[in-house]
């Protein structure tokens, strides 16, 4: 069964990139599980998805406050699609991890329900991720779901400091090398390997960032 990731560089997801990743789940109206615990499990931002998602999906959320649902697992189990929002990554993690969730989205994963997100929920599947987290100066986090290898950088054309404090942590930092994506651009991983880059606007990418370079990588305009 194929293990599949696709994650958004943040900003506003364009309509076609959110059409392909529901398209993933391969059902006309899937199970969709909606995780807004990085943006404090906000009101506003909830309807919006709502919004957003309505008539096309079976939508359900997770909160955590003040507790989570008695049957976590097995409603997160039960998906086809699990989709995590915006926000403050580290606090989310804490969050999942207090409660077990970071194993329910393992497992989930190996049962082959597909995983995305945009911004917090595109570092949290990587080893480590450039974020905000911790205030307005950005840093490295390292302390990922680890589901796939490497770091993972969003927001590298709508956010100047990006892309140099990425570029440092890699070159100067020993940071471990990954992905970065513009605004709105999607990475489709299959089994831990990017298999494809979506995007809505001809001048977006993504982008492979080592140690001394990066090389932009070929997207597929939707």
């Amino acid at each position: 069964m194929e293990k599949r990731i696709f994650a958004i560089g943040g900003g506003n997801t364009p309509d076609p990139v959110r059409d392909y990743y529901l398209s993933l789940a391969g059902k006309e109206r899937p199970r969709v599980l909606v995780l807004p615990t990085a943006s404090a499990e906000d009101p506003a931002r909830t309807l919006r998805i709502y919004d957003e998602y309505e008539g096309r999906t079976e939508l359900s959320r997770v909160e955590f406050f003040p507790w989570p649902r008695e049957d976590l697992r097995e409603h997160a189990l039960a998906q086809d699609l699990i989709v995590v929002g915006g926000g403050n990554t580290a606090n989310m993690l804490a969050i999942w991890r207090v409660h077990g969730f970071d194993e329910i989205l393992r497992q989930a994963y190996e049962q082959g329900i597909v995983l995305a997100g945009s911004s917090a929920g595109m570092i949290c599947w990587f080893e480590a991720g450039v974020t905000d987290s911790f205030g307005p100066q950005l840093a490295g986090l390292r302390d990922g779901l680890g589901l796939l290898a490497g770091s993972a950088c969003p927001h590298y054309d709508d956010e100047e400091l990006r892309r140099p404090v990425y570029r440092r942590l890699i070159d100067e930092e020993g940071f471990p090398a990954g992905y970065a994506a513009d605004s709105g651009v999607g990475l489709h991983f299959v089994d831990g390997e990017l298999a494809e880059v979506i995007t809505a606007r001809e001048e977006a990418t993504g982008y492979r960032v080592v140690r001394g370079r990066e090389e932009p990588l070929a997207a597929r305009l939707l």
